[in-house]
């Protein structure tokens, strides 16, 4: 097999690099202006490199039957690492992507191309108004990972979406967002209060120093109307390579505090990272 070369491509919100992985022959990272993506292994598809997948994929085993098929709204594709592996571990789920970078999404098609049969439809538009057109009780799965650049646009923070988000997913359904924030937390509190107005259970996922205040990190917020097998969640989370601690109940009431879900009217978008808190390369 004739060595990988790195791809370099302008997009719509930046510059795209496709790096290849020295160690794993069909591996690839996808970065937008420095900041990590996606990670995808064309030949396994269900390896997840970064921790915040894996958690999202905990919570996935946990939440359904193994191989259950699942109807899947992603927001935000990046090089649809996610998906890639709902299609490998559920066969015949039906999963929509929906990426605002219409040219990230043309280099991610020519160069890491979805098997055929892979029940992913990806759709170039805005995550927001996709949501609020998608019909009623309609995904069993709804995964929010949408960043530009590296902060999650404003009008994917607020009260009003929490309750699109509740709307599309059926009463059984579960919602899932990576997030990114640093003590003392106002942006995820904020989260984490808009989805309580709307959904019966809520759970964090971050690693200890993250909840510690000790850096700047991703959190996985998973908010449903019926219960969540934490502690099946806690110990998958806990044999990570990185592990992670999950918190519920009494612990997470006491973490959101006094923190008000934020209004359309006034969302302004998520923390900017510190300077080397994502970027590589």
């Amino acid at each position: 097999m004739e060595p990988q070369i790195p791809v370099i491509r302008d997009v719509d919100r930046g510059v795209a690099k496709l790096m290849p992985d020295v160690d794993r022959p069909r591996g690839w990272l996808l970065t937008v202006d420095g900041s990590p993506q996606s990670y995808v292994d064309l030949d396994a598809p269900d390896h997840l490199e970064f921790e915040y997948t894996r958690r999202v994929a905990h919570v996935l085993d946990v939440f359904a039957e193994e191989g259950a098929p699942l109807d899947v709204l992603h927001l935000g594709g990046g090089a649809l690492t996610l998906p890639r592996y709902v299609a490998a571990r559920r066969p015949g789920s039906r999963q929509d992507v929906v990426e605002a970078d219409r040219g990230l999404l043309a280099l991610v098609a020519e160069r890491l191309p979805l098997p055929p049969g892979s029940g992913i439809s990806v759709h170039g538009a805005d995550a927001r108004a996709w949501l609020e057109a998608a019909p009623a009780d309609s995904a069993d799965v709804l995964i929010a990972d949408v960043f530009g650049g590296a902060r999650v646009p404003a009008h994917l923070t607020t009260a009003e979406y929490a309750r699109a988000a509740e709307r599309v997913l059926r009463p059984s359904g579960i919602y899932l967002a990576n997030l990114a924030d640093s003590a003392p937390f106002a942006f995820l509190r904020s989260q984490l209060a808009a989805f309580a107005r709307v959904f019966e259970e809520l759970v964090l996922i971050a690693e200890p120093s993250v909840l510690r205040g000790r850096r700047f990190g991703n959190a996985v917020v998973v908010a449903a109307h019926r219960p969540v097998d934490t502690a099946a969640l806690a110990r998958r989370t806990a044999a990570d390579a990185f592990p992670a601690r999950v918190e519920h109940g009494r612990a997470l009431v006491r973490f959101i505090g006094d923190a008000v879900p934020v209004a359309d009217a006034a969302a302004v978008p998520s923390p900017e990272p510190p300077d080397g808190a994502f970027s590589i390369g």
